[in-house]
């Protein structure tokens, strides 16, 4: 099969046409919010609200709305009881996090139990891809577009709230409006991502590219980019993946984001683990002075970079 046939030949049918379309979308919004949760520590959030909205889109199965209206509700209303417990007691955030989100996703699988011949669990779970129709890419289309519009519009605001909140307190933003605003669109990118890889495996597109991005730059507009580049590459080869291998697509999407990853992670940049291990070899004295100059770089570097970020965002 030449290579032509072979990207050719899964865009005939057009049920993965619109596969290919709902994940790029969700994979593009994911990855731009995930540069932010990465920077503000927030990724047990995103799997705490990909996890609560559980219960919404099992309730909206079965009045008979669209799905992603309770999702947003549920996934809304986490983000608030999480802020008000924590609020009102001395409990830890992530501990919070924790109760609130496994409650919300007990609750939901307990309706779904409740509810089997009209709910496949499954689909809720780990996503439908292949079975969204056309009103399903539009409604990711332009749930996807107003999330990203927003991210883009406030992204200076945003990211000097990541850098440093104090001093965005100090010239005047309203840090509280933006980390609400920010928690909404988490809730808003889960809904979009749903339909591609489902509640459980979400939460790996709102944390993998961010983290990729994180190894490979300290510089967040450099970040945003590289984590839309490697997101969208990694999920059109899981699309492909799941139609030559045979298995499922959702999987596959994020299987191909962890492998980007681990190279990443491995060899992606001169402090990679494998380029520290070659550095390490005993008798490498030039790696060894290479390896100290690369430390003393790298420290001087990153606050400049964080500091540049943040005054660009307060300009």
């Amino acid at each position: 099969m030449d290579v032509l046939a072979f990207l050719v030949e899964p865009l005939q049918y057009g049920f993965l046409t619109r596969a290919l379309a709902v994940t790029v979308a969700a994979a593009v919004v994911a990855a731009v919010l995930s540069c932010w949760l990465i920077l503000m520590g927030w990724s047990l959030m995103g799997d705490a609200v990909s996890h609560a909205v559980l219960p919404g889109v099992a309730l909206a199965y079965i009045i008979g709305i669209p799905f992603s209206i309770g999702a947003f509700v549920f996934g809304a209303g986490a983000v608030a009881l999480i802020g008000i417990v924590r609020s009102t007691t001395k409990l830890k955030a992530d501990t919070v996090i924790g109760v609130v989100f496994t409650a919300l996703f007990a609750a939901g699988l307990a309706i779904v139990s409740a509810t089997p011949s009209q709910i496949d669990l499954m689909h809720i779970l780990f996503g439908n891809v292949l079975g969204v129709s056309a009103s399903d890419v539009w409604q990711v289309l332009i749930l996807g577009a107003v999330t990203l519009a927003i991210l883009l519009f406030k992204r200076r605001d945003l990211t000097l709230l990541a850098f440093d909140r104090t001093h965005a307190h100090v010239i005047g933003l309203n840090t509280r409006f933006l980390s609400a605003l920010l928690l909404g669109l988490l809730a808003l990118t889960v809904v979009v991502g749903l339909q591609a890889v489902g509640i459980i495996l979400v939460v790996a597109m709102l944390i993998t590219p961010g983290a990729t991005a994180f190894l490979l730059s300290r510089s967040f507009d450099r970040m945003l980019v590289i984590a839309v580049v490697l997101t969208v590459a990694a999920s059109v080869t899981g699309i492909y993946a799941s139609y030559y291998l045979d298995i499922s697509t959702g999987a596959a999407v994020v299987l191909s984001q962890a492998i980007v990853f681990a190279v990443v992670y491995l060899v992606g940049r001169p402090d990679g683990v494998l380029w520290q291990a070659r550095r390490r070899r005993p008798g490498s004295s030039v790696g060894g002075r290479r390896q100290s100059a690369d430390a003393v770089a790298a420290a001087a570097v990153a606050p400049r970079c964080s500091a540049d970020d943040a005054a660009t965002s307060g300009a």
